[in-house]
C-alpha cells in the first residue's frame, strides 16, 4: 500500500509541475492545477509514510521517478530538450536512490 501511495504521489507532483510549465506560459487557470496537484501529492507522500515507509526511501523514490518522468514529459508535451548526458544524470540518480533503498532494509 505505502508503495502505491508514492506512485500516486509522485504522478500528483509531476501533473502540478507540468501545469505550472503551462501555467507560467501565460495560461494562468493551470494554477489551480498546480496548487491541487502539489496538495494531493504532499498528502499521498504523507500516507505513505504512515503506512511505514521510510522517509528516506520515499524522498529519494520521489526525487528520482519526479525528475525522469517530469524530463520525459516535458520532451514531450513541450519539446523541451533530454539529451544523452541529461539521461545519463538521471540514471545516476535512480543508481542512487536504489543503493539507498537497499541499504534502509538492512
Amino acid at each position: 500500500m505505502q508503495y502505491l501511495l508514492l506512485m500516486a504521489a509522485i504522478g500528483s507532483e509531476v501533473t502540478g509541475t507540468l501545469a505550472l510549465r503551462v501555467a507560467a506560459a501565460g495560461r494562468r487557470a493551470f494554477y489551480g492545477v498546480v496548487v491541487v496537484g502539489y496538495i494531493v501529492a504532499f498528502t499521498l507522500l504523507s500516507a505513505s509514510l504512515q503506512h511505514g515507509m521510510p522517509l528516506g526511501v520515499a524522498y529519494g523514490i520521489w526525487a528520482a521517478a519526479g525528475v525522469a518522468l517530469t524530463a520525459a514529459a516535458s520532451r514531450l508535451l513541450f519539446r523541451e530538450p533530454l539529451t544523452p548526458t541529461m539521461i545519463g544524470g538521471m540514471g545516476l540518480i535512480v543508481a542512487g536512490v536504489l543503493l539507498v533503498e537497499v541499504g534502509a532494509s538492512r
